[in-house]
């Protein structure tokens, strides 16, 4: 997910999103140590995009 994409979200929109992408990161893990999974980047993908949404609901906090 693009920067642009979550800085246009609502807060309420962006904490329902971070829940999603969290409990996609904890099914990612798990298929992980399962060894299910094919592409090991959608975990580096799901972290980074993760960080994206915190970094955007700080960077409101500070302005707030």
């Amino acid at each position: 997910m693009d920067i642009k994409v979550i800085r246009e979200k609502t807060d309420a929109e962006l904490a329902v999103l971070l829940d999603e992408q969290r409990g996609k990161l904890e099914e990612l893990r798990f298929r992980a140590r399962a060894r299910e999974l094919k592409n090991v980047h959608e975990l580096r993908d799901a972290r980074r995009v993760i960080a994206r949404m915190l970094t955007v609901r700080n960077e409101r906090q500070q302005v707030a």
